[in-house]
């Protein structure tokens, strides 16, 4: 079988080497607690500098929390559920054939669950003033940055991550073992851009949490609709475009 052959035929296996059972459930429980982890540290990260009287994105802190866990989430459960943790994957995934839609509304759920629930971890750790000063770290554009700048940056920054994640993470010619640390900077690199402009989510589910428990929903449609769209055009071109492709001999 050529390698192209090998990269397609790999398709009906979930991320990181995981399979897709017929009762996703304690999969999609995977995804819920992966999810609460990520917004939990992330988003206390956000609640912790903000604290300080320091501009969120003015540091190092925030990506690094974010982009340093999905390293360890994604080493940690990627054989079990696929560690996808965010809903753009999924749906990303779903779009190509990469993985089953009756699985995939389970999935979003679970992550949006464990999106309110890393949301209420904060609260709950850092107090009142986790909400009333940092609040939760739900992200909305930046002063200046118009709701369409808002959706484009998010789109293409969670094209990229998706990108990533569907190369190295679906491709039998990717190496594995850095699958976790290419996916965890791929999502730094996106809050390094996104952060400043519109709180670099990202995802969807990141969103969703912080934002909800915050009371802060107005810009919520653009980060649950733009990281969708750019994650199943990234699942797409990869399938249809790069994945089929060979270097010249």
């Amino acid at each position: 079988m050529s390698t192209t052959g090998a990269a397609r035929g790999s398709s009906a296996a979930g991320l990181y080497g995981s399979s897709v059972g017929p009762r996703p459930i304690r999969a999609a429980v995977t995804e819920c607690i992966g999810t609460a982890i990520l917004v939990f540290v992330g988003t206390s990260a956000a609640v912790a500098t903000a604290a300080r009287g320091v501009d969120v994105y003015d540091t190092l802190a925030v990506v690094l929390a974010f982009g340093v866990t999905l390293v360890a989430l994604v080493a940690a459960f990627g054989h079990v559920s696929g560690c996808h943790l965010n809903p753009a994957v999924t749906i990303g995934l779903a779009a190509t054939g990469r993985f089953p839609w009756s699985a995939a509304g389970v999935y979003v759920l679970a992550q949006l669950a464990g999106g309110v629930l890393g949301a209420l971890a904060t609260w709950v750790s850092y107090g009142g003033r986790a909400r009333s000063e940092g609040a939760l770290g739900a992200t909305h554009p930046m002063d200046g940055v118009s709701a369409g700048q808002a959706f484009v940056v998010e789109l293409l920054v969670t094209f990229v991550l998706v990108l990533v994640v569907v190369s190295v993470a679906t491709d039998d010619r990717a190496e594995s073992a850095i699958a976790p640390v290419a996916v965890g900077f791929a999502l730094a690199a996106g809050i390094f851009v996104a952060g400043p402009l519109t709180g670099g989510a990202v995802n969807p589910a990141r969103a969703f949490g912080p934002n909800l428990l915050a009371a802060d929903l107005g810009s919520l449609w653009i980060y649950l609709l733009a990281p969708t769209i750019g994650g199943v055009l990234a699942a797409v071109l990869y399938d249809r475009v790069l994945a089929p492709a060979e270097p010249p001999e």
